[in-house]
């Protein structure tokens, strides 16, 4: 099997997801095409050498629809040569586009892929693209289906973890991301996202709340208490886990990932790749691994896929430096945490998506960007990322620097 490297990885800064939000005016494509460009420029890249374009879109409808990576290429001033994919597993799609790309590296089929991903929700709300899940009963009685904040309650109320438990969780991550920002941790990898004439239109994340406090957090009331009650759907969760006797509604707005615009894109190849593009890698891919989870408990997968990935790659969380875990819910990180007793100062240690958003097709390429610059800051070697995806679905890589 072919090596497969990390030679770079950009991102936009991450912006509110509403109509007031600074990128809503910027469409799907566009915030793609930037990300392409600022790879390209920064890496002197002759763009007819690259193989594949492979982007996650969650719900890929409207402007975000018909092949976006492909379309961001033509918007970016790719080679036609360029092909473009667009996939979706969810939450995980970034992060799966990068796996998906690495597979096509190892076997031999590609040397320079793209990969990464794009979601811009102001413009193209959650579940715009619709679906069988939630839509079909034929589907969603044996999935289980609910809210996935019912679910992050049941997590919550299954594992023990209280009201301030995942709000104390929510302040160290608003904690951590303002204070990487402070100290430029992110600037390597963060590009502005500007207008046709040069002006800047964002240049940070924009969702943090730096001044969160438990005091604040205590003052917000419980999200998924009436779809869990009224909405039926606590009876649901209780019918898959009989030993549950009722939800303890706990997540929020301030203790949940926030509802973002952004894109993210890694340039990855092969040894010959490299050479190819004059550069030299960051990381390799070591791993990878995806799985089907508890349906009902739906975001546990992250505990299931890590459990698989290290087996397989005969690897223990020993050889792991770093975690960095999609924090959709506080409470799928507390779980992660209790479930592999690892110490909080090893997992997102610059803050999450609960501080900086969670741009769905576009996250999971973001945190592999994230904990790639940490470890070259602290000089360390191993890196696990991975996501909890609806439906109960988790995916995982690891990475090493090289």
């Amino acid at each position: 099997m072919t090596e497969v490297f990390i030679y770079d990885h950009v991102r936009t800064p991450r912006g509110r997801g509403k109509k007031d939000g600074a990128l809503h005016e910027v469409p799907s494509v566009r915030l793609a095409a930037k990300t392409l460009e600022a790879i390209r420029d920064r890496n002197g890249l002759n763009t007819d050498t690259v193989d594949d374009i492979i982007m996650g879109c969650v719900d890929p409808v409207m402007d975000a629809g018909a092949v976006i990576p492909k379309a961001a290429a033509f918007e970016a001033g790719y080679s036609t040569r360029a092909p473009g994919m667009q996939i979706s597993r969810f939450c995980a799609s970034g992060l799966d586009a990068v796996n998906f790309g690495a597979g096509k590296i190892a076997q031999g089929a590609d040397d320079i892929v793209i990969a990464g991903g794009v979601e811009s929700m102001s413009r193209v709300g959650l579940g715009m693209s619709g679906g069988a899940w939630f839509m079909d009963p034929s589907v969603n009685f044996p999935a289980y289906f609910m809210p996935q904040g019912v679910s992050a309650d049941l997590i919550a109320t299954k594992y023990g973890f209280s009201r301030t438990d995942v709000d104390a969780y929510a302040v160290e991550s608003q904690k951590r991301a303002a204070h990487a920002w402070e100290k430029g941790w992110f600037d390597k990898s963060v590009i502005s996202v500007k207008d046709q004439n040069g002006l800047t239109i964002l240049a940070k994340d924009e969702h943090m709340r730096p001044g969160t406090d438990m005091q604040a957090l205590a003052s917000l009331n419980a999200s998924f208490q009436m779809p869990g009650e009224m909405g039926g759907f606590e009876a649901v969760g209780i019918q898959a886990h009989p030993e549950i006797e009722r939800i303890n509604y706990v997540h929020h707005a301030g203790n949940s990932s926030g509802i973002v615009d952004g894109a993210s894109v890694v340039l990855l190849g092969s040894k010959a790749g490299g050479e190819s593009m004059g550069i030299k890698p960051r990381a390799r891919i070591k791993a990878f691994a995806n799985i089907g989870s508890d349906p009902a408990l739906m975001l546990t997968g992250p505990v299931d896929v890590t459990e698989k990935l290290l087996k397989r790659s005969g690897m223990s969380l020993a050889d792991i430096d770093l975690f960095e875990l999609n924090e959709a819910f506080a409470a799928v990180v507390l779980r992660y945490m209790q479930a592999f007793d690892i110490d909080h100062n090893r997992i997102n240690v610059n803050g999450g998506a609960i501080a900086m958003g969670h741009p769905l097709g576009a996250t999971g390429a973001m945190i592999l960007g994230t904990v790639l610059d940490e470890l070259e800051r602290r000089d360390l070697n191993t890196a696990l990322v991975t996501l909890c995806i609806g439906a109960g679905m988790g995916t995982a890589t690891v990475i090493e620097r090289v």
